[in-house]
C-alpha cells in the first residue's frame, strides 16, 4: 500500500511539474494565453474544414499532436525571382543556382530570430521533434491541452475527408513580441491526411468487392481471365460493349523493367550505357521498409536486373522507436509498398542510377524534415515524391510555408516531382473538385497518370488517361451474361488527380498552353505523365511488414502496383537519364518543358482519349467477380488534344528532354 501510495504521489508531482512548466512557458514569453492584447492571431492556420458544422467537439485534453510553426523567408520577393530566374531558359540567370549555403545565407530566417522560436517552444515544455539547417520552421510535440493553452486556442476533432482530425477552434496567436518572427502555426492535423500515392491492383476501395467475400472462397468466375504479360497475350470474350466490341485483353500481370524501357524508347540507350550512371535520384516517403535492399535485390535478380549495392542504394531513416503518428498516417505497412514501388521503379528505368531513400519520422512534419534533409545538404538534384494531401484542404499559411521549401529547391537547382494523386477530382472525399497538394504548386513538377498497353514487341500499342470505371459482368437466369449498370459502369476504383487550383494564380509558365477556359487565371495540374494504371501496372518484389508493432516481414511476394506514384518515380529516373546523356542539370523542370511546348508543339506525346475506349477484363481473387474495366473515365477530369487536366503536356520523351537539356531551345 506504501508503495502504491508513493507512486501516486509521483504522478502527481509530475503532472504538477508539467503543469506549471506549461504556465511558466506563458510567463517568460510575456503574457499568458488569456491576454489576447498581447497576442497576434494567425487566421491562416486555421484549415477551412474546421466549422462549426464539422466539429465534433473538444479533444481529449492527453492526446499527442504534432505541431509545426514556420518562420518568413527574410526576402520572399527575392527568393520568387532567383527561383524563376534559374529555372528560365530565357533568363540570364538560367542554371546559374545558388549552393545550400549560400541561399541559407541570403534568404532564411536569422538565427538570432530562429533562436527566438526554438527558446520559446522550449520554455513552454513542448517537445522538439525536428529542425532544418535552413531555419524555415520548427518541428514538435504535445497534448492537447499544451497546445491550446501555449497558443491562445482550444483543440477539437472535426469531421473531415471520412476521419476525425484535429484542429484549433479559434485563430493561434502567440506574444506580440515573437509574431515578426513567425508566419504560420500549425497545429492541427490537415496534413496527416498525406497518403502514398499508390494503388495495387485488386484494391476496389470501399465499394469493392463485399467484406463477406473476404471470409469465404471466391466464386467461380463468369469468365476465365488470365492476367496477360502484354496487351493482347490473352483476350475474352465479353458481352458487347463499345461499338458491339466482344474481344477484349485480360488485365497485364503487372510490367516488367524491360518492358518499360523498351516501352520509353531506353533500351537502345541503355546498351550504350545511357542508363543514369552519375546521377542520383533521391526518394522520399514516411518511414522505412525493413526489407527494402534485399526485396530490390530478389526482384532484380528474378528479373535477370542488375542489383543494388551499398554504394548504388543508400537511406537516412529514423528508428523504429521515432515513428509518430502511425495509425494517422496508415502505419509503416502501408508506405512500405510506396518505398518498394518507388526504388524499384526508378531502378528499373534507370538501372545505373544511385538512389537515396530519405524516410520521414511521419506523414505530416517528418516529411518535411526528410526533405530538409536533401535541400540543406545538396544531396541530390532530382527529388521524388510519391505522396500528397487529400486536395488543397491545408491552411493558406502553412501552405506558404512548404511553398518556401519548394522555393528552396528551384534556386538550389533542384527539381521536385510530385504525383498528382490517385483520386480524380476528390469530389468523393471533399464534396468539391481539387488538385491535390503539393502537386497543385507551381513550384514542382506535377506527375499525372496513364493507362498503357504495351504490346509483345515491348512497344507501346496504346495510351490514354487513367482513370478506372467498373462494371460487373453477371450470369442471368438463362446462363447468359450481361453487365449489371449500364456502361461503363458507376464504380470509379481510381485516376489520376488534377484540376484548377484555389489557391495558385497561374504561372507564367503556363499561359498560352493550357487553355484559358480551364485555367481561368489559376494553376492547373499535372504537367507531364507517365504509366499509372495498376490494371496495366508494374510488378514489384516485397516482403510485407505482417506487424506494424515489431515490423516482421511475411515471404517475398509478387504484386502489381500503379498510382501516380509509379509516375512520378518514372519520370525521375527518365530525368536522370537525360542528365546523365548531356551532362547538365536541369533543376525545376517546368518552364523549360512548357517552353519547348511553345517551339515544338509536337514534341510531347499527346494522350488522348481512345475511340472507341479502351477497356480490360478483371477478376478479383478476393470475391471471383470479373469487371469490365473501362479506362479513360477520371471522374470530371478529361484528357483532350494538347494540354488536359489528367496528363498535362503529355508523355515525356527521351528525345525530348535530351534536345531541351543540350540547349536548343
Amino acid at each position: 500500500m506504501a508503495l502504491r501510495t508513493t507512486r501516486s504521489l509521483h504522478k502527481r508531482a509530475l503532472g504538477i511539474v508539467a503543469t506549471t512548466t506549461a504556465v511558466v512557458a506563458l510567463s517568460l514569453a510575456g503574457t499568458s494565453a488569456a491576454n489576447a492584447a498581447d497576442r497576434v492571431p494567425y487566421a491562416g492556420s486555421v484549415p477551412a474544414w474546421a466549422t462549426p458544422a464539422n466539429d465534433a467537439g473538444a479533444a481529449a485534453a492527453d492526446t499527442t499532436v504534432q505541431g509545426e510553426i514556420y518562420l518568413p523567408l527574410r526576402d520572399q520577393k527575392g527568393a520568387e525571382a532567383l527561383a524563376k530566374a534559374v529555372s528560365n531558359p530565357l533568363d540570364r540567370g538560367y542554371r546559374k543556382a545558388l549552393s545550400p549555403q549560400q541561399w541559407i545565407n541570403r534568404f532564411s530566417p536569422t538565427q538570432a530570430d530562429f533562436d527566438s522560436v526554438v527558446n520559446f517552444i522550449k520554455t513552454a515544455g513542448l517537445t522538439i521533434q525536428g529542425v532544418p539547417d535552413s531555419r524555415q520552421y520548427v518541428v514538435f510535440r504535445g497534448t492537447a491541452e499544451q497546445l491550446g493553452s501555449v497558443f491562445g486556442t482550444s483543440l477539437h476533432s472535426y469531421n473531415h475527408a471520412d476521419r476525425k482530425l484535429v484542429a484549433p477552434s479559434s485563430a493561434p496567436s502567440v506574444p506580440t513580441a515573437l509574431a515578426s518572427k513567425v508566419s504560420a502555426i500549425s497545429i492541427e492535423q490537415s496534413r496527416t491526411t498525406t497518403r502514398p500515392d499508390s494503388i495495387k491492383q485488386g484494391d476496389l476501395g470501399s465499394s469493392g468487392d463485399p467484406t463477406v467475400a473476404r471470409k469465404f472462397a471466391a466464386a467461380a468466375p463468369v469468365i476465365d481471365t488470365p492476367c496477360s504479360h502484354y496487351i493482347g497475350e490473352h483476350t475474352v470474350t465479353v458481352p458487347p460493349a463499345y461499338n458491339g466490341q466482344t474481344q477484349y485483353s485480360t488485365n497485364n500481370c503487372g510490367y516488367t523493367p524491360q518492358q518499360l524501357r523498351s516501352a520509353y524508347g531506353l533500351d537502345t540507350l541503355g546498351k550504350k550505357g545511357v542508363n543514369g550512371t552519375g546521377q542520383t535520384v533521391a526518394i522520399i516517403d514516411a518511414y522505412a521498409s525493413p526489407s527494402i535492399l534485399k526485396d530490390v535485390n530478389s526482384y532484380s535478380q528474378q528479373n535477370g536486373e542488375p542489383g543494388l549495392t551499398n554504394s548504388s542504394y543508400q537511406q537516412l531513416v529514423p528508428k523504429p522507436s521515432e515513428f509518430t503518428d502511425q495509425e494517422l498516417c496508415q502505419q509503416p505497412s502501408g508506405w512500405q509498398g510506396e518505398q518498394t514501388l518507388d526504388v524499384e521503379s526508378v531502378h528499373a528505368i534507370a538501372p545505373g542510377a544511385r538512389i537515396l531513400y530519405v524516410g520521414g519520422t511521419d506523414c505530416g512534419g517528418g516529411l518535411d524534415i526528410a526533405m530538409s534533409k536533401i535541400l540543406d545538404n545538396k544531396l541530390a538534384n532530382i527529388v521524388s515524391n510519391s505522396y500528397g494531401n487529400v486536395g488543397e484542404a491545408v491552411p493558406a499559411d502553412v501552405i506558404q510555408g512548404e511553398v518556401n521549401l519548394q522555393l528552396q529547391a528551384a534556386g538550389e537547382g533542384i527539381g521536385l516531382y510530385f504525383s498528382s494523386g490517385d483520386n480524380g477530382d476528390e469530389v468523393a472525399n471533399l464534396g468539391y473538385a481539387s488538385p491535390d497538394f503539393p502537386a497543385s504548386s507551381p513550384w514542382v513538377t506535377s506527375v499525372g497518370g496513364t493507362s498503357t498497353g504495351i504490346d509483345k514487341n515491348g512497344k507501346i500499342a496504346w495510351e490514354t488517361g487513367w482513370g478506372d470505371q467498373f462494371d460487373q459482368i453477371v450470369k442471368n437466369a438463362d446462363g447468359t451474361l450481361s453487365y449489371a449498370q449500364p456502361l461503363p459502369g458507376t464504380r470509379f476504383v481510381g485516376g489520376a488527380g488534377g484540376g484548377v487550383s484555389a489557391v495558385f494564380a497561374q504561372p507564367d509558365y503556363q499561359r498560352g498552353i493550357v487553355p484559358q477556359a480551364l485555367a481561368q487565371g489559376k494553376r492547373v495540374s499535372p504537367d507531364v505523365a507517365a504509366l499509372a494504371d495498376p490494371y496495366t501496372g508494374f510488378q514489384i518484389g516485397i516482403r510485407p511488414i505482417v506487424d506494424d508493432t515489431t515490423l516482421a516481414t511475411g515471404d517475398y511476394i509478387n504484386e502489381t502496383y500503379g498510382g501516380t506514384s509509379l509516375a512520378a518515380p518514372i519520370v525521375a529516373a527518365q530525368i536522370a537519364i537525360v542528365q546523365q546523356a548531356t551532362r547538365s542539370t536541369i533543376g525545376f523542370a517546368n518552364p523549360t518543358l512548357y517552353g519547348v511546348k511553345r517551339i515544338l508543339p509536337n514534341a510531347f506525346r499527346d494522350v488522348l482519349p481512345q475511340n472507341p475506349p479502351q477497356a480490360l477484363v478483371y477478376t478479383s481473387k478476393i470475391s471471383g467477380n470479373t469487371y469490365l474495366v473501362t479506362l479513360d473515365q477520371d471522374t470530371s477530369l478529361k484528357t483532350a488534344k494538347g494540354y488536359d487536366d489528367v496528363t498535362g503536356l503529355g508523355g515525356v520523351s527521351f528525345d525530348l528532354l535530351s534536345w531541351v537539356a543540350q540547349g536548343r531551345h
